[in-house]
């Protein structure tokens, strides 16, 4: 299946997801998520508001809140995210995309190079860490910092998926940004 078509159909089959099967999935993929090492010794996580039937992360985020961690929220930023404090009490504008950001101040907002672990949300992965999103290519322009180093040390991306999100092999440009982990409900997969 081409990418466009596989984008297309998995997006589909996720958001015709029900809100108890979404549950279900998110609260299996925190708990898998939260055993994974680097994770628990992360301070700053980024993490997503779902939109579409994607792995809800409110869950990942009140875990992290309760063990004293700094949780943060993509923003766009020109062709580029950057990540903005999110609190319980956040507020939120809607971006050019519909999505919610917090209204922080810009002051407040760190590099990518700055966050421990990001968890991003996808459309596909395959068994080789790669990540097939929206089409926008905001994570791999944001994160395309891990191509110019040597060692990679952070961020730690790791994708939220469904296990019917598993595609066979996906073709990957060069500017893609591998993961090095994906979390579904069913497996933890590392790469």
């Amino acid at each position: 299946m081409d990418t466009n078509a596989l984008r297309t159909a998995n997006r589909e089959k996720r958001s015709q997801l029900s809100p108890q099967t979404i549950a279900s999935g998110s609260l299996d993929i925190t708990a898998r998520l939260w055993r994974i090492p680097v994770l628990s010794r992360s301070r700053r996580i980024a993490c997503y508001l779902s939109v579409g039937g994607e792995v809800d992360c409110q869950y990942s985020a009140r875990i992290a809140w309760d063990r004293g961690r700094e949780v943060f929220l993509p923003v766009i930023r020109g062709r580029e995210l950057m990540f903005a404090p999110y609190q319980p009490d956040s507020r939120f504008l809607l971006n050019r995309y519909g999505i919610p950001e917090p209204t922080s101040a810009t002051r407040c907002f760190l590099h990518p190079r700055e966050i421990d672990v990001v968890l991003t949300p996808l459309v596909a992965f395959d068994e080789y860490g790669n990540r097939l999103g929206m089409g926008a290519g905001f994570y791999d322009r944001s994160f395309r910092i891990v191509h110019q180093r040597k060692q990679w040390s952070r961020p730690h991306l790791i994708g939220l998926a469904y296990e019917f999100q598993k595609a066979s092999k996906l073709k990957a440009s060069s500017w893609d940004v591998p993961l090095q982990a994906v979390v579904t409900e069913k497996d933890t997969y590392t790469f």
